[in-house]
């Protein structure tokens, strides 16, 4: 949900239509997020003694359009050695979207300070009001202007203020979940940005090179006078860390100053974004700021400050492995696409170095050390939202027979609406691809409180959930751009099976078992590139359907998530209507819906459950149903009940959830094509949600 871009060349010169091309770049990595208009701020035409602000409604191409078209006002050829930019996509909460409430948002009139926000200030109506009272004048229904005209409001109080004690003055007295970056006239060639409970980091790009592999974090004079620990410094009897390498951008003065200051001439560029994608075409060293923490450069030196001396006493400047051509389309036409069909790398990926399937031993290095707690555990908890809820759903029944434990699967907002009991010895799982997720994210907290052992599970290292959890696992499915989750959720899948195997290791009655999925597990990429092979068959199927205006989809077992699912694929790529129904529950209710205008999608595998799913099969035929199946390689005669019948591998049934989805995204693309939508980016959604 929105997407935060600065980016801050000191001693670097640029071209001021280079420094635009790059914030619209960055926009453009971060459209995926889910956008309905942006906007950037730079230094004007005559220097940073006045700050331009350009904003459109509609995609980053409008907002690119419209940069071309001041051509010569904006001074496309003008160099600038020091510059700050700034630019956002917004997707609306406050205010409809426009270009009145698009950011950045300014202080007033003069723009003396801009800044570009991610997430939802809740006590926005206050301030507002109280500002009001101070005679500032409001233009947007927005809550981030309130945040612009306060740290005004605030220099007009304490004008020796620095610009990031400013910064801390403002962010004090906001609520709810931010990320924000600021600019000033009054502190040309100075960036800072901050955040709390929204994601936010800082690439680094220095012409020397980076030595240090970690920056100090200094704490404020008001707690402690002699609280600035610099981690880099060896002779301080405070380090928090051992003596490390330290590069010129990073030394730090004898006398243990405020500042930690840099050789004269040396050229470094500073990218600020919500996300890593926005980054790794420029820089792969990274530092990921944590809640509270406000990030100031000043004359090109980077410092880390926080109110508090809650958490690690530095910032690791981390080497991203993201590869660019992950993040590009290739030959496919949208990401979604390309993602759907990486899945038979994609599970190579999460099992590589897991699995050794000679000697059928599964290894998770992130919870290895806590299996012993986890098997003394009271029951288990698999808290998410969305996809990532589906696919505790699909790995829950697997879990239940290997670890003979409880498990509980609960929505995180609905986790949290209800307060939920929990004990010191309970094990909760908190699952999301980007490890951003609000409402998990406040679920997580909430369990943490309470003494529980928190695992992660996401795909984002780094990310506020990876770093919050006591340990966890990494589902390595690369980096995922389209919206609706595709390769991330049956790595999701694959990771909670691989932990449901290393709990029934030591389990001897369970040994054929465990052996019979691992010896799955091998086989899983292949099939997974045969069920692949269908989609010819599945884009004949979806212009039967794409003007249909309902799709229900039903089955059980191992594949009632698989519904779920499929049906919201369909819904957030279609805009259709789409249910996913416990064929158990048909005649609950749902028998009513079955005519023989209804499209409906049936999954029959030839699990424990099939008897059950047949007659399930019989009453919607018996009420004309004209249903689809998903069937077992070979099964001609089931497949005798259907015209159009997809036929996927034989597996293990614990493994089939992950077979039969792929069949389900495919259809939903090619229904997502047809009905003339944008596949990538549906309409009011973002890829992640970072306000409950």
């Amino acid at each position: 949900m929105c997407g935060i871009f600065a980016y801050l060349n000191h001693l670097t010169p640029k071209t001021r239509k280079e420094i635009l091309d790059l914030l619209i770049k960055g926009l453009q990595r971060l459209e995926y997020r889910g956008y309905d208009s942006a906007g950037v701020g730079i230094d004007g035409f005559n220097g940073n003694a006045s700050i331009e602000l350009i904003k459109a409604t509609g995609k980053v191409k409008v907002l690119e359009d419209k940069i071309l078209s001041k051509a010569a006002e904006l001074n496309f050829d003008g160099i600038q050695t020091q510059h700050v930019g700034i630019a956002h996509t917004r997707w609306a909460t406050h205010g409809a979207p426009g270009d009145m409430n698009c950011h950045p948002h300014r202080s007033g009139e003069d723009n003396k300070f801009v800044v570009v926000h991610n997430g939802i200030i809740t006590n926005y109506k206050d301030i507002k009001q109280f500002l009001m009272t101070k005679g500032f004048v409001f233009e947007s229904e927005t809550d981030t202007e309130c945040i612009a005209k306060l740290i005004q409001h605030i220099r007009g109080q304490n004008v020796h203020y620095t610009f990031r004690q400013l910064v801390e003055q403002t962010m004090s007295q906001l609520e709810g979940a931010f990320a924000c970056v600021f600019k000033s006239t009054l502190y040309p060639g100075e960036c800072v940005a901050t955040r709390k409970g929204s994601p936010l980091l800082v690439g680094i790009k220095a012409e020397g090179g980076l030595e240090s592999d970690s920056i100090p974090v200094q704490f404020n004079l008001e707690d402690n006078p002699k609280s600035y620990l610099h981690g880099a410094v060896g002779d301080c009897p405070q380090s928090p860390a051992p003596r490390k390498k330290t590069s010129a951008m990073f030394r730090i003065d004898s006398d243990q100053t405020e500042e930690i200051h840099p050789c004269d001439g040396d050229a470094v560029e500073y990218f600020f974004a919500s996300d890593a994608s926005a980054i790794i075409e420029h820089t792969n060293r990274v530092i990921f700021l944590e809640d509270d923490d406000v990030a100031s450069v000043k004359l090109g030196v980077l410092s880390i400050h926080r109110p508090n001396k809650e958490g690690e006493l530095a910032r690791e400047i981390t080497t991203l492995k993201m590869e660019i051509q992950q993040i590009m389309k290739g030959n496919f036409s949208s990401f979604m696409q390309k993602e759907i069909f990486e899945q038979p790398e994609s599970v190579v990926n999460t099992m590589r170095g897991r699995i050794n399937f000679e000697l059928e031993q599964v290894t998770l290095g992130g919870i290895k050390a806590y299996v012993p707690e986890i098997k003394r555990c009271r029951r288990l908890l698999m808290i998410a939202c969305g996809t990532s809820y589906h696919s505790a759903i699909a790995s829950r029944q697997l879990l239940e027979e290997l670890t003979e434990l409880p498990v509980m699967v609960d929505l995180a907002s609905d986790f949290l609406d209800r307060s939920t009991p929990i004990f010191r010895d309970d094990v909760c799982f908190f699952i999301s691809q980007s490890g951003e997720t609000a409402d998990t994210l406040g679920a997580l907290r909430y369990c943490k409180s309470r003494g529980a052992l928190i695992i992660g599970i996401t795909n984002t290292v780094g990310s506020t959930i990876c770093r919050e959890s006591h340990s966890g696992v990494h589902i390595n499915a690369g980096p995922e751009i389209g919206v609706a989750s595709t390769k991330a959720y049956t790595s999701q899948v694959l990771c909670l099976i691989m932990f449901a195997l290393v709990m029934c290791e030591d389990r001897i009655s369970l040994q054929p078992r465990r052996s019979e999925i691992i010896q799955g597990l091998k086989q899983l990429p292949d099939m997974i590139g045969k069920v692949l092979e269908l989609d010819d068959k599945v884009l004949t199927i979806a212009k039967e359907l794409y003007e249909k205006r309902s799709l229900l989809i039903m089955g059980r077992g191992f594949n009632f998530a698989t519904c779920l699912e499929g049906a919201l694929k369909v819904k957030e790529l279609t805009y259709m209507h789409s249910e996913g129904i416990q064929a158990g529950e048909l005649k609950h209710g749902p028998l009513a819906l079955v005519d023989s205008t209804v499209p409906i999608l049936m999954i029959l595998m030839r699990d424990h459950v099939f008897t059950k799913c047949m007659n399930a099969l019989e009453q919607v035929t018996a009420r004309d149903g004209k249903p689809i199946l998903i069937i077992e390689e070979g099964d001609k005669e089931t497949a005798k009940w259907s015209k159009h019948a997809l036929e996927i591998p034989r597996s293990v049934d614990a493994l089939q959830g992950i077979l039969t989805v792929i069949p389900m995204q495919l259809l939903s693309y090619h229904l997502a094509v047809l009905r003339d939508c944008n596949v990538d980016c549906p309409r009011n959604l973002a890829k992640s949600v970072t306000v409950e």
